[in-house]
C-alpha cells in the first residue's frame, strides 16, 4: 500500500513551473512571509514535555482548539520543495533529490544491476514467510487509526514510487504452479514491476557513483501531504478569495456548488479535481477499468485518494487548515488571503510535526523507543530518507494492516454505537450482500465512494452522515492486525496493479524493490546499525518461533529451515525486508527496523531548520511552542468533526479505551471477497489481465488501409484524369472527324465512326470506316491516317457477324484470308445504321453478304483479330527466312511448329496491305504496287508462300545484276524489255515518295539527264536492262547488299534475322577494293561531309570485310586522308570492359564524385541516428518497446530531413545558371541538376517509405503499451490518467501523428503525379501537385515540433537550402510579373507555332538556354519550359512550340495569326529565365557534335545562328568544327529549320558547320527501296552541290544514323582532338542510342566522347 503498484502517475506539470518560484523560498515578501501577532495568553493546558509525555486534554465537550497567537514579525516560512532549508547544503532533503544511503550499496555490478541475484525468488519468499490467516488482533491493541496514520506519515516524507524513464522492467518470476497466479501450471508468468526512478545526471555510471533512487517529495515534515511540494500545486488547492469568511482557506466542494457538500468545516470536503491535477489514478482493481481523476478530491498528496482510510486523513488536515484559517482571519480582519493562508499552513505543519514525532511514533515503535529529546537544529544532520527506510524498515506497517475497516456512529444516549454496513454504493459487486467493514482490497482507488455515500441524497433511503467522522470513530475503535510475520491477503496478493495484472503481491514487490535499490543482505544491515549478526534463522527471533505467543511460530521456523537447506539460503543471503520482518515482536518492529525508523525520524527533526521547536527560526514563541505541544490528534478531530470526549478515547492510536470497542476482530472471512472473486464465485486466477491494443485494432487496420487506398486512389485519379483528357481530346477529334467526314462524303464515299477491337492486349482504338470509293473498305484513325484497306475485288462474299445479346452494339466483318474487322458502337441504333450502310455498299459493289446473328461469346470466339493474324504472319516469315537463308536459328524456331502450324503457313496469303506493312510502306505507294504486281504471279490479288519465297531468294542469293533486273522489271510496265525516260522518272519518283520527298521538275530533269549521260544513253528515249545497269555505274555494287527489308514485321526476332542476312551479303575485301572509288583529298567542308558518308556506310564497308572487333583500317579503302594514323585496338573483352569503365570514370568523374559524396553523407546521416538509437539509447524505453523499429524510423527521418532539404538546392535555377558560368563549373556538374533532383527525390521517397513502414510497426508496439509507460516516453503529450491512448490518439490527436498523416498524403500525391505518365498526360496536375512543396515543409516543421521522440532539428538541414531557394525564387518572381508583348506569330507545319516577343531589358542569355513562359490568356501561373530558338545577338526572343498537349494546343488556338485583332494584338506572355543546360557549352569543345531529333532541334537552331554570327564577327572560341545531325522522319516535318540551316550555310564562310539530314523512313539502310535514293542523291550532289531533296548544301541520308560508326570516323578526321562534345536533344530512344555509342567509343583508347542530352 505504501508501494506504488507499478503506477507512474503523470509528471506534476505545475511543479515544473513552481519549482522556479520555490527555489527562492528564503525571500521575504510582505504577504507571504509575515507571521501574525496577538496578545499573549496562558496555555490552555499544561505544557507537554518534549519527550512526548501524555498531555492533559486541550479542551473538553467537543469544543475546537483555541490558540492564543502571541507575536508577529517578519519570518521566513518553510518552502514547498525543501530548497534552502539547510543553508549550508541547500539541496539536502529537497523534493526530487536522491535517497540517502545509510548502508553500502550491493548492486551486482557495483553500479546499477539489482542486488539479490543469489537470493530466492521474491514470490517464493512471500509465500514462505508471510502467508497466513488474518483476524488476530494487536498485542498492544494498536488501533487501525495508528496503522493508516502511519501511511499518511510515509506519504509526507517519502515518495520513491514513480518508475524511471525510460522504463526498466524488473518483473518478478511467478513460480510454476503458483496457486494464485499460475494455477494451470503453464509457467512463464511474471508480476510486472518497474525499477524506480533515479538520478541520471551523475549516478549509475560507475561503482564510485552507483545508482541513487530519487525521493520526489521533501524529506521534511513540511506540509507536502496537505499542500503539495510546489507553490503552484498549493495555489491549485486554495480558494484564493478575499471575501470575508473565505480568506486563507483551501477550496471545498461546497465552493464548487456540488450537491451534498456542506459549508461548515465539520463535514466539509476538499474540492473535486475538476482542473485535472495529476493525481495518481491507477485502475481500481474492483472495477478493472480506468476512471477519471476528476472524481477525486484535491489534496496536497497526489496519492491521497488511494484508499478511503488514507483519504480520511487527507480530509482531516484539509479541515484543520480551514479551521485555523477561519480563526486567524477572524482575529486579523485586515490581513490578506495570502497572509492568512501562510500562517494557517505554518500551524498545520507544526501540529503535524508534533503529533507524528511525539504521539504517533512512540506508539508505532513501542514506548521503549521514543525519540531522543530535541536538542535543537543542526545543519550537519542530513535529513534525507535512507534506502533501507524506504525499501524495508518503514514497510513494517504492512504487517498490521487489517483486511478492512469499521465505520461507526458517535455514542448514542444509551451508550451504544451503530456500526455501518456497506451498501450498493460501496459494494456494487456483492449482489445485495453487505458487510460491516469496508474491505481494504476493494477500496483501492475507490476511496471517494464511502465518503460520498454520506452526502445528502447520494443513496436512497439513507440519512446523510459525515464519512470522515465515521471512519475516524471506526479506526480508533478497531484493533489492527497482530504484530507478527503474517500479512493480510489485501496486500500480499491482492494489492492493486496495472490493467494487465490487476492484483499483485506487495510483499514480493517489497523484496524486489529492495533489490532494485541495491540493498545489501540482512546481516550487513545489522552490522552497519551496530547490531550483532544473526547466523541462523532461529537466532533472528526466538520469541516468534518458540510458539508461546505466536502459535504458528514453530511451523514457520521449520518451513524456513527446510527451504534454506534445500536452496542454500542463509541469513547472509536474506533480504532485509524478509528477515527484518521476522524480528517483529509484540512491542512492534524488531531491533533493525526499530533502529532504522527511530534514526530516520530523529534526523528529519534535527535536520529541519523550520522544525516547530527550533526557537531560532522565529516561527513560534515559547508560549506558542507549548500550545503546540499540548495539541493532540484527538483535539484536532474534535475541532473538525462533531466528535466529543464521549465518542472517542483520548489517544486514538490505542483502541483499548474506546467507548465503543469493535464488535469482533475483522478477518478476511468476515468480509466481501477481493475481486476477481465474488460472493458466489471463486476463480482460479486471482488477477485480471488486459490487452492494451483493445480499441486500436479497427483504427489501426482502417488507417493503413485508408492510406494504401489513398495511394491507389491517387493512381486511379491520375489514370482517370489522363483518360478523361484523352476522351476529351478524342471527343475533339471526333468533332473534327465528323466535320471531315461530312466533307469526305462529298466524293461519294460513306463514312461512319466506330471503335475497332484489335486484340486482348492491344485493346480498342477509335476509327473511321470509309465505304468506297470503288470496291474498297478503308479503316482510318482519328486523324484520317489510313490504317487498313480491305480490297473487295478479290472477294465474292463477306459474312457479317452481328451481336444478338448483351449490349447489341458489336458487329464484325469476316474477311477471308485476312483478319476480321471487329467494330463496336456506342448505341445499338448506331450499330444497326452502320450495318445497313455496309450491306447497301456491298450490294452496290456487287459483293455478296450474309448476316449471321450470334451471341457475344460465340462472336468473339469466331473472329480472327489483328493480333491473331500477326501471330500467323510471324510464323509465315519465320519459315520464309528458314527456307531462304538456311538460318540455323530460324530452323530452331520452326522446329517447334506442329502440322497445323505448317498448314496454316502454307495456306497463308499476304494482302497488298500486309505486304506494304512488311516493307514499312504505304499500301498505295507506287513502289508497293509495282513490287506486288511483280511478285503476284498468278494475279490473285494475294501473295502466297511460294511467290514470296521466290522473290526473297533473289535478294538472299542473287548477284547485283539479278537485283538490278528485278528493279528494271518492276517498272517495265508493258514488259517489252525497255524502260522509257518517263518510266525511269516514275521509278525515281516512287523512291522519293517512300520518304515523303518532293523534287521540283527542273531538278528531276537535271538528275535524269545526268544519270543517263553517265550511262551513255543521254540521247535515247528508252534504255535496255544493260543500259540501266550501266547507269548505276559505280553504285551498282551497292545492290549487292540490297535486301527486301522487312522492317515492319511485328517482332525484333525477324529484324535481327534481317540484320544477319544483310551482314552475310557484304562484299569480300577484294571485291570491295576493286569497286571502291578513291577520292582525292578535298577541302575541310567536303571532308567533313564525307566523314558522315563513310560513317554511314558502316565499319564493314570501310574495311572491306566483316569484323566483330575494331580492326585497323586499310588506308585507301575508305576516304583517303593523308594524316590518318593506323590505330591498334584491343580485342580482349576484359580490357574493353576495363577501358569502358575507365573512360566512364574519366568522363563522369564529377558526377560520380558528387553522387558518391551525396550518398555517403546520406548514409552517414542515417547511420548516426541509427547508431544513436541502437547503441547509445539501447536501454531507452522507446528502443526497448519498438526494438530496431525506432532505429530504422529515426534514421529514415534524418535521411528524409536531409533529402527534402537539399533537394531545394537543385531547384535554384537562377543560382545554377549563374554559377555554371563561374570557375565552379569545372568542379560541379551543374547540368545534372535535374538528374540529381530526381535522385534526391527517389532517396527521399525511399526514406519516406521506410519511415512510414517502420512507424506502422512502431505504432503497433506503442499501442500495446501501458498508458503510463507512454507518458514517460512521450512527455510532451498530455492525456488524462483515465484515458488509454489508442492508436488513433497517437495518429490523429497529436501534432506529430496528424502532421505525419498529412505529410504521407502530400508525398503520395506529389510522387504519384510526378511520374512520367502524369507529366505526359496531365501536366497541369503534375505542376499543381508539385507546387505543394510549401505545405510539405510547413507540415515537416510542425511534425518535428511535437517533440514526440526527440527534439526537432529539421532546421539544421533546412535553413541553408531554404534561404538560398527563397532568394532564388524572389529573382524569378521579380521577372514573372513583367508582361511582355508578342510581336509576331507563325503557324508552321507539323503543328509548330513560332512566337516572337520583345526581349526584356537586361535579359542576357546564351544559345541553348531555355525559359519558362506563361500566357496571360491561359493563366499567368501556369508556366511551361521551352528552349529559345533565337540567338543572343537578336533583338527579339523566339520560341518554336509544337502542339502536343492541352496547353500547347490552346496556345496555338490563342495565338492564331488569322484571328488576331490589330487593335488589341496578341495576348502578352510572362517569361521566367533564362536557365542554363548542357547545350550551351558547345563552344568549350574543339569538335562539337549536335544531334537533334524531332522538336528537339530547337536548342540547336539558336546555336547554329549563334555560331554563324560569332564566326562572321571573327569571335575567338575554342570550338573549331561543328557537326549538326538532324534526325527527322521527313524534311517537311520542320521546314522552318531548313530555312535556318540555309541561312547558316549562306553565312558560314569559314566552313565551321557541317550539316547532315537523316530521313528515318526505314529501319535498315541497304534495302531495295533506298538504294536508288542514294544513287540519285549522289548524282544530284555531284552536279549541283546541293541536296536533291532539301535544296541545301547538306547531305541527305535515308535511315537512322549509325552514331558509333560516325564517332569512329570522327577520330580519324580529327586525330589531334582528345575530347569530343556530343550534344543531343530529342526522343529518349535517340538520345539513348547516342549515349550508348559514346559509351562504346569510350571503351577504347583514344579520344573521349562527352555526352550531354535532354529529352522531351
Amino acid at each position: 500500500m505504501w508501494e506504488s503498484a507499478g503506477v507512474a502517475y503523470a509528471a506534476i506539470l505545475l511543479a515544473v513551473v513552481a519549482s522556479v518560484v520555490d527555489a527562492q523560498a528564503t525571500t521575504t515578501t510582505t504577504d507571504v512571509n509575515v507571521t501574525m501577532a496577538t496578545t499573549t495568553s496562558t496555555s490552555q493546558s499544561a505544557a507537554r514535555s518534549a519527550a512526548g509525555t501524555s498531555p492533559a486534554p486541550s479542551n473538553t465537550g467537543g469544543a475546537g482548539v483555541q490558540i492564543n497567537f502571541e507575536t508577529y514579525k517578519e519570518v521566513e516560512y518553510a518552502g514547498y520543495d525543501g530548497w534552502y532549508n539547510n543553508r549550508a547544503h541547500p539541496e539536502w532533503g529537497i523534493a526530487d533529490s536522491p535517497l540517502t544511503r545509510r548502508l553500502p550499496s550491493h548492486y551486482q555490478d557495483g553500479t546499477y544491476e539489482p542486488s539479490g541475484w543469489d537470493r530466492p525468488n521474491p514470490r517464493t519468499l512471500s509465500e514462505l514467510t508471510m502467508k497466513g490467516m488474518t483476524g488476530m488482533g494487536s498485542f498492544r491493541n494498536r488501533s487501525a487509526l495508528l496503522t493508516f496514520f502511519g501511511q499518511q506519515v510515509v506519504e509526507e516524507i517519502l515518495d520513491a514510487q514513480r518508475p524511471g524513464c525510460p522504463r526498466e522492467y524488473f518483473n518478478i518470476q511467478i513460480p510454476k504452479g503458483d496457486l494464485e497466479y499460475d494455477p494451470d501450471g503453464r509457467g512463464g508468468r511474471e508480476i510486472p514491476l518497474l525499477r524506480s526512478r533515479y538520478d541520471m545526471s551523475i549516478t549509475g555510471f560507475s561503482p564510485n557513483f552507483p545508482r541513487q533512487q530519487l525521493n520526489e517529495i521533501t524529506a521534511f515534515l513540511d506540509g507536502g501531504l496537505m499542500y503539495g511540494v510546489t507553490k503552484a500545486w498549493a495555489d491549485a488547492l486554495r480558494l484564493l478569495s478575499s471575501e470575508s469568511g473565505k480568506r486563507g482557506r483551501l477550496a471545498s466542494c461546497f465552493d464548487q456548488g456540488v450537491a451534498g457538500c456542506v459549508e461548515d468545516v465539520a463535514g466539509s470536503y476538499p474540492a473535486y479535481n475538476t482542473i485535472g491535477l495529476p493525481m495518481a489514478n491507477p485502475p481500481p482493481p474492483r472495477d478493472h477499468y480506468l476512471k477519471p481523476s476528476q472524481r477525486f478530491f484535491k489534496l496536497g498528496n497526489p496519492r491521497g485518494n488511494e484508499n478511503a482510510f488514507l483519504l480520511t486523513f487527507g480530509v482531516l488536515w484539509f479541515r484543520w487548515h480551514n479551521y485555523l484559517a477561519d480563526m486567524i482571519a477572524t482575529k486579523q480582519p485586515d490581513w490578506s488571503d495570502e497572509r492568512v493562508f501562510n500562517e494557517a499552513r505554518k500551524w498545520v505543519i507544526a501540529t503535524h510535526q508534533k503529533i507524528v514525532l511525539y504521539d504517533w511514533l512512540p506508539d508505532f515503535l513501542g514506548e521503549n523507543r521514543k525519540p531522543e529529546v530535541y536538542k535543537g537544529y543542526s545543519s550537519a544532520v542530513h535529513p534525507g530518507v535512507t534506502h533501507v527506510f524506504q525499501s524495508a524498515a518503514m514497510r513494517w506497517g504492512h504487517t498490521i494492516v487489517p483486511p478492512g475497516v469499521y465505520r461507526r456512529s458517535r455514542v448514542k444516549t444509551d451508550g451504544t454505537c451503530d456500526w455501518r454496513n456497506t451498501t450498493i454504493f460501496t459494494s456494487p459487486h456483492t449482489k445485495g450482500q453487505y458487510f460491516h467493514g469496508v474491505r481494504t482490497c476493494n477500496s483501492y482507488w475507490n476511496s471517494v465512494d464511502p465518503h460520498e455515500e454520506g452526502f445528502d441524497g447520494k443513496v436512497d433511503n439513507l440519512a446523510p452522515f459525515d464519512g470522515v467522522e465515521e471512519f475516524l470513530l471506526g479506526l480508533s475503535s478497531q484493533v489492527t492486525e497482530r504484530e507478527d510475520n503474517i500479512i493480510t491477503e489485501d496486500l500480499r496478493g491482492r494489492v492493486f496493479g496495472p490493467l494487465e495484472f490487476s492484483r499483485r503481491d506487495l510483499m514480493a514487490i517489497n523484496i524486489q524493490r529492495g533489490r532494485d535499490h541495491g540493498l545489501p543482505d540482512y546481516n550487513t544491515a545489522r552490522v552497519e546499525y551496530g547490531l550483532p549478526r544473526r547466523e541462523t534463522f532461529a537466532d533472528i527471533n526466538p520469541w516468534l518461533f518458540n510458539g508461546t505467543y505466536v502459535a504458528h511460530g514453530p511451523e514457520l521456523l521449520q518451513n524456513i529451515t527446510d527451504f534454506a537447506a534445500a536452496n542454500n539460503w542463509t541469513t547472509d543471503k536474506c533480504d532485509i525486508w524478509v528477515c527484518g520482518l521476522l524480528e517483529t515482536t509484540e512491542a512492534g518492529p524488531g531491533e533493525l527496523f526499530g533502529a532504522v525508523i527511530k534514526d530516520q525520524f530523529e534526523r528529519i527533526r534535527d535536520g529541519d531548520r523550520f522544525w516547530y521547536e527550533n526557537e531560532k527560526n522565529g516561527l513560534f514563541t515559547k508560549g506558542e511552542i507549548e500550545q503546540i505541544n499540548n495539541i493532540t490528534l484527538f483535539d484536532i478531530i474534535k475541532s473538525i468533526t462533531k466528535i466529543t470526549d464521549d465518542d472517542m478515547q483520548q489517544n486514538p492510536f490505542i483502541a483499548t479505551d474506546s467507548p465503543c470497542f469493535q464488535p469482533k476482530q475483522l478477518s478476511q472471512l468476515d468480509m466481501e471477497p477481493c475481486t476477481p472473486d465474488y460472493v458466489d464465485k471463486t476463480v482460479d486466477f486471482k488477477r485480471e489481465t488486459f490487452d492494451y491494443f483493445t480499441g486500436s485494432a479497427a483504427s489501426y487496420i482502417l488507417t493503413f488501409m485508408a492510406l494504401a487506398l489513398f495511394i491507389i486512389g491517387c493512381i486511379a485519379v491520375l489514370i482517370y484524369m489522363a483518360r478523361d483528357r484523352q476522351k476529351r481530346e478524342a471527343a475533339e477529334r471526333n468533332r473534327h472527324r465528323k466535320a471531315t467526314t461530312a466533307k469526305s462524303s462529298k466524293d461519294g464515299a460513306t463514312i461512319f465512326l466506330a471503335t475497332e477491337y484489335v486484340g486482348k492486349k492491344e485493346g480498342e482504338r477509335s476509327v473511321q470506316v470509309k465505304l468506297g470509293t470503288g470496291k474498297q473498305i478503308k479503316v482510318l484513325n482519328d486523324r484520317g491516317k489510313l490504317l487498313r484497306t480491305i480490297d473487295l475485288r478479290n472477294h465474292n462474299q463477306l459474312v457479317l457477324y452481328v451481336e444478338a445479346d448483351q449490349h447489341r452494339t458489336r458487329m464484325a466483318i469476316h474477311v477471308p484470308k485476312e483478319y476480321d474487322l471487329i467494330l463496336n458502337f456506342d448505341y445499338t441504333a448506331d450499330r444497326d445504321n452502320a450495318l445497313m450502310q455496309v450491306e447497301d455498299f456491298l450490294g452496290a459493289v456487287e459483293v455478296g453478304r450474309r448476316r449471321q446473328e450470334m451471341k457475344s461469346k460465340d462472336l468473339m470466339s469466331s473472329i480472327v483479330t489483328k493480333a491473331d493474324r500477326q501471330k500467323q504472319l510471324e510464323k509465315f516469315f519465320r519459315i520464309i527466312f528458314a527456307q531462304a537463308f538456311k538460318e540455323e536459328k530460324a530452323r530452331e524456331d520452326i522446329s517447334a511448329f506442329n502440322s497445323k502450324d505448317a498448314k496454316d503457313v502454307l495456306t497463308c496469303e499476304l494482302t497488298r496491305a500486309e505486304f506494304a506493312e512488311s516493307l514499312s510502306m504505304k499500301p498505295e505507294s507506287l513502289f508497293v504496287e509495282q513490287m506486288f504486281n511483280l511478285v503476284d504471279k498468278d494475279g490473285s490479288g494475294y501473295i502466297n508462300f511460294r511467290e514470296f519465297l521466290d522473290v526473297i531468294i533473289i535478294f538472299a542469293k542473287g548477284n547485283p545484276d539479278e537485283k538490278a533486273k528485278l528493279m528494271f522489271d518492276m517498272y517495265d510496265v508493258d514488259g517489252d524489255g525497255k524502260l522509257s525516260r518517263d518510266e525511269f522518272k516514275t521509278m525515281l519518283k516512287s523512291m522519293m515518295d517512300m520518304v515523303n520527298t518532293e523534287v521540283e521538275q527542273s531538278q528531276m530533269d537535271m538528275l535524269v539527264d545526268s544519270m543517263m549521260e553517265q550511262g551513255g544513253v543521254k540521247d535515247r528515249e528508252q534504255m535496255t536492262q544493260q543500259d540501266f545497269i550501266n547507269i548505276l555505274g559505280e553504285h551498282k555494287q551497292a545492290l549487292s547488299n540490297a535486301a527486301l527489308n522487312l522492317g515492319g514485321l511485328p517482332t525484333e526476332k525477324l529484324k535481327s534475322q534481317a540484320r544477319r542476312v544483310s551482314e552475310a551479303n557484304v562484299l569480300s575485301p577484294g571485291d570491295a577494293a576493286r569497286n571502291q572509288t578513291v577520292l582525292k583529298r578535298d577541302n575541310t567542308a567536303l571532308r567533313a561531309r564525307k566523314t558522315i558518308i563513310r560513317a554511314y556506310q558502316g565499319t564493314d564497308e570501310r574495311n572491306g570485310g566483316v569484323s566483330k572487333d575494331r580492326p585497323s583500317r586499310k588506308i585507301g579503302e575508305g576516304l583517303k586522308v593523308d594524316t590518318i594514323k593506323v590505330k591498334k585496338y584491343t580485342t580482349n573483352p576484359v580490357m574493353k570492359k576495363f577501358n569502358g569503365f575507365k573512360r566512364y570514370i574519366q568522363n563522369y568523374r564529377l558526377h560520380i564524385f558528387w553522387l558518391t559524396l551525396y550518398t555517403l553523407v546520406t548514409i552517414g546521416i542515417f547511420a548516426e541516428r541509427a547508431y544513436y538509437y541502437s547503441v547509445e539509447r539501447e536501454h531507452a524505453g522507446l528502443r526497448r518497446i519498438a526494438g530496431y523499429g525506432v532505429t530504422v524510423t529515426r534514421g529514415a527521418a534524418s535521411g528524409m530531413m536531409w533529402a527534402y532539404s537539399i533537394i531545394l538546392v537543385t531547384m535554384c535555377r537562377n543560382t545554377i545558371t549563374h554559377m555554371r558560368e563561374t570557375f565552379l563549373h569545372l568542379y560541379i556538374p551543374f547540368d545534372s541538376a535535374i538528374a540529381l533532383h530526381k535522385i534526391i527525390a527517389m532517396t527521399a521517397l525511399f526514406f519516406t517509405v521506410m519511415h512510414c513502414v517502420g512507424h506502422a510497426i512502431n505504432f503497433y508496439h506503442i499501442a500495446t503499451q501501458p498508458a503510463n509507460d507512454l507518458t514517460c516516453l512521450f512527455r510532451n503529450y498530455f492525456h488524462y490518467s483515465n484515458e488509454l491512448p489508442k492508436f488513433h490518439y497517437w495518429c490523429f490527436a497529436t501534432t506529430t501523428g496528424m502532421t505525419g498523416v498529412l505529410l504521407f498524403l502530400i508525398v503520395a500525391v506529389m510522387f504519384v503525379f510526378a511520374t512520367q505518365y502524369a507529366r505526359r498526360y496531365v501536366f497541369k496536375a503534375f505542376w499543381f501537385t508539385h507546387n505543394l512543396y510549401p505545405i510539405l515543409y510547413i507540415l515537416t516543421v510542425l511534425h518535428g515540433s511535437g517533440n514526440l521522440v526527440q527534439e526537432p532539428f529539421f532546421y539544421y538541414f533546412f535553413l541553408g537550402p531554404a534561404i538560398l531557394f527563397t532568394l532564388d525564387k524572389l529573382v524569378s518572381i521579380s521577372r514573372k510579373k513583367v508582361e511582355i508583348p508578342v510581336v509576331k506569330v507563325e503557324h508552321l507545319p507539323s503543328n509548330v507555332t513560332t512566337l516572337k516577343f520583345k526581349r526584356p531589358t537586361n535579359f542576357d542569355y546564351k544559345s541553348g538556354q531555355w525559359v519558362r513562359i506563361a500566357s496571360a490568356a491561359l493563366g499567368d501561373n501556369e508556366y511551361h519550359p521551352f528552349t529559345l530558338t533565337s540567338a543572343p545577338h537578336e533583338d527579339t526572343l523566339s520560341l518554336h512550340i509544337r502542339s502536343v498537349g492541352p496547353w500547347t494546343n490552346n496556345l496555338r488556338k490563342v495565338y492564331d495569326p488569322t484571328k488576331m485583332q490589330p487593335d488589341f494584338g496578341y495576348p502578352k506572355v510572362f517569361v521566367d529565365g533564362p536557365y542554363g543546360e548542357g547545350h550551351q557549352d558547345w563552344y568549350k569543345y574543339p569538335v562539337a557534335v549536335l544531334i537533334g531529333g524531332g522538336i528537339g532541334v530547337t536548342p540547336f537552331a539558336a546555336i547554329l545562328k549563334d555560331i554563324v554570327q560569332k564566326s562572321a564577327q571573327g569571335a575567338k572560341f575554342n570550338c573549331k568544327k561543328v557537326y549538326f545531325l538532324w534526325v527527322t522522319r521527313t524534311q517537311k516535318q520542320f521546314e522552318w529549320l531548313t530555312d535556318i540551316i540555309r541561312e547558316v550555310e549562306e553565312k558560314d564562310k569559314n566552313d565551321l558547320v557541317s550539316v547532315h539530314i537523316f530521313i528515318t523512313q526505314f529501319y535498315q539502310k541497304f534495302d531495295l527501296r533506298t538504294t536508288m535514293l542514294y544513287i540519285c542523291e549522289r548524282h544530284f550532289q555531284r552536279i549541283s552541290g546541293r541536296s536533291l531533296f532539301t535544296g541545301l548544301n547538306s547531305i541527305t541520308h535515308f535511315g537512322r544514323p549509325n552514331f558509333e560508326s560516325f564517332f569512329d570516323t570522327l577520330q580519324d578526321e580529327h586525330p589531334e582532338v582528345n575530347t569530343f562534345g556530343v550534344f543531343s536533344c530529342g526522343p529518349p530512344p535517340m538520345t539513348y542510342t547516342a549515349d550508348k555509342a559514346c559509351a562504346a567509343m569510350n571503351k577504347f583508347d583514344g579520344a573521349s566522347f562527352i555526352h550531354h542530352f535532354e529529352n522531351f
